[in-house]
């Protein structure tokens, strides 16, 4: 079982730029049996939606809202996801979750850690 915890998270002006960290930690099978990580944000009174990821070969996919300005990346370790989140815009808002997606084809998730951006 694979058990995520995210950090990072805080208050920020608009323009500004956060880190955010998720750090997966379980068995070493577990560990391995990590496909693809990524980052979801749920804003207040909105669905959940994904924001980048990454899968085990490299591959990254981002969400159009945040492409130029957010980037995903992933420890060579493989069991680390850090989130480069740059000009931030208050409609960045919300509380960001890491997401694990196992191979077995279960979805592993975090509890989040809030992110508020200011105008």
């Amino acid at each position: 079982q694979v058990h995520l915890v995210e950090s990072g998270g805080g208050l920020v002006q608009a323009g500004g730029s956060l880190r955010l960290s998720c750090a997966a930690s379980g068995s070493i099978v577990s560990i391995l049996s990590i496909n693809t990580m990524g980052w979801y944000r749920q804003a207040p009174g909105k669905q959940r939606e994904l924001v980048a990821d990454i899968r085990s070969d490299g591959s990254t996919n981002y969400a159009d809202t945040v492409k130029g300005r957010f980037s995903i990346s992933r420890a060579t370790t493989g069991n680390t996801v850090y989130l480069q989140t740059n000009n931030l815009k208050p409609d960045d808002t919300g509380v960001y979750y890491c997401n694990s997606k196992m191979r077995s084809g279960v979805d592993v998730w975090g509890k989040g850690t809030p992110v508020t951006v200011s105008s």
